[in-house]
């Protein structure tokens, strides 16, 4: 794939018509007038709903929360914190699954009303504001005729998603969401003690773009608006195969392995394993059902799997897999990890032996086929995503307790999950390489390794150069290194 990145004259910011505010015009220090968009206060109608996020296993009580409606709030903001003196969190989808989009005591910046689209038919583009959520971004697209890879999951935020890789059941065919990102407009934190908004393309600050690109998550400042190559997609063909419990599961995982990373690169294929369930979805970016059943004969020929294909557009598709907020628990823990090889029997009956043993029925084993694009379509100007060797991405992950109940679960089966799932990854250790940025393994003692590779020193020499004071710090964010010198 081509990127068609747009000419540096013409930034998002002109393209999207937002007026931004220099940081002279901020307020002095302290001054709470500089807050604008929808600006909470504890004790305001809806803070304590506005301070809540999806992994309700983690509360925070921030010293205010601005939500923006045009990219000149987010500059007043983040030059309030900065000359408040109060630490910043960017939020957009609030599914930061260890609670780091929000802080005690401190600034929340969500973008999450920063919602637009504008389609470019003929250069193939789309730029839209990082409010988007997957499910909005992959309906607007779907009414142009096209497609973007995202995530699975329609309430995560699309900004959040990419800047961290994203992928899900268009991976295969197009790529990473974050290969697909060709210019953003980003807020960073200006050498005067302020704040300013900057466009980023290949030509124009091409190593944040860079950095954004697998990285991007809460580092180095706040996009506001994103610019995609987008691929026309008509009907795509969309495969679901369960088998009942798991006794299925050795030859169900073996024969997945031996041909979902090997598949045509229009297949993307993934398991979600439960105690109760072997799951298999998989989606196909062309009508042709016998062709999906054909590439994944393998697996489906163990047992007696029910089997259903049906065909549509991409957009119809999505809306109709998504899975209500309500009926979603309401904690979780995941533990993120990337096969490079095939897991030998030994594994397989770690998962299953755990999965047998899960403390609740949410409690599952998710793996989503990697090779095709991934491992071939590395986007021109390169990217910080370090995983595109791997068969396959997986994670244990336990999900308990009702979003409609104050606790939402014990504290004994909270600690009984979490337990479970340090386990269950440790027990997989052995077999895999490697962890995912947007599923965080807080803990974790070589974290940066373990997401980015050989691409460390190099992302945090980026952040010497956009962040050096590390305004935006958090659990396991990028560092910067000792030098000198600020934006260019």
């Amino acid at each position: 794939m081509r990127p068609l990145a747009p000419p540096a004259a013409r930034s998002i910011v002109a393209r999207l018509g937002i007026v931004t505010a220099p940081t002279t015009q901020i307020a002095e220090d302290g001054d709470d007038s500089a807050l604008t968009g929808r600006v909470l206060w504890p004790g305001d109608p809806g803070f304590v709903q506005a301070s809540r996020s999806w992994n309700r296993l983690f509360d925070h009580s921030p010293r205010v929360i601005v939500f923006a409606g045009e990219t000149a709030d987010v500059v007043n903001a983040l030059a309030w914190a900065r000359r408040s003196a109060v630490p910043v969190r960017v939020r957009s989808g609030r599914h930061s699954l260890e609670g780091w989009s929000n802080v005690d005591d401190g600034i929340v910046i969500d973008v999450s009303e920063l919602k637009s689209a504008a389609i470019d038919v003929q250069a193939r583009t789309a730029t839209v504001g990082a409010g988007l959520t997957q499910l909005e971004a992959v309906t607007a697209l779907g009414e142009a005729g096209f497609v973007a890879p995202t995530g699975t999951e329609g309430t995560v935020g699309l900004v959040g998603a990419t800047l961290g890789g994203g992928f899900g059941l268009l991976t295969r065919a197009f790529g990473m969401a974050s290969d697909n990102l060709l210019a953003v407009e980003i807020v960073i934190a200006s050498s005067d003690g302020g704040a300013e908004v900057v466009a980023v393309d290949e030509h124009t600050r091409g190593d944040l773009l860079w950095a954004l690109r697998g990285a991007g998550n809460g580092s180095f400042g706040i996009v506001t608006a994103l610019t995609y190559a987008v691929h026309p997609l008509g009907e795509t063909t969309y495969l679901t195969a369960s088998w009942t419990g798991l006794d299925q599961l050795a030859g169900v995982f073996a024969a997945w392995q031996a041909c979902a990373p090997f598949a045509d690169d229009g297949l993307t294929s993934q398991l979600e394993i439960t105690q109760g369930e072997i799951r298999l979805v998989a989606a196909l970016t062309s009508g042709d059902p016998a062709e999906a059943q054909r590439m994944l004969g393998p697996v489906l020929w163990v047992g007696t799997p029910s089997v259903s294909v049906t065909v549509a557009s991409w957009a119809d598709t999505y809306a109709a897999f998504q899975i209500p907020l309500e009926d979603e628990p309401a904690n979780w823990r995941f533990a993120s990890q990337f096969a490079i090889e095939p897991f030998p029997a030994e594994a397989i009956e770690v998962i299953g032996s755990f999965l047998a043993a899960a403390p609740t029925a949410e409690c599952n084993y998710f793996a989503n086929a990697f090779g095709g694009a991934v491992a071939t379509s590395e986007p021109s100007g390169g990217s910080a995503f370090a995983h595109r060797d791997a068969l396959f991405y997986a994670e244990p992950g336990a999900g308990w307790g009702e979003r409609e109940h104050e606790p939402t679960a014990s504290a004994d089966l909270t600690s009984a999950c979490l337990q479970w799932v340090a386990d269950f990854a440790a027990a997989l250790a052995p077999f895999v390489n490697g962890a995912y940025v947007n599923v965080p393994n807080a803990g974790m003692s070589d974290w940066e390794t373990a997401y980015w590779g050989a691409n460390v020193d190099r992302l945090r020499a980026v952040k010497s150069r956009y962040d050096p004071e590390n305004v935006f710090d958090f659990a396991q964010g990028i560092a910067p290194v000792e030098q000198t010198g600020g934006p260019a």
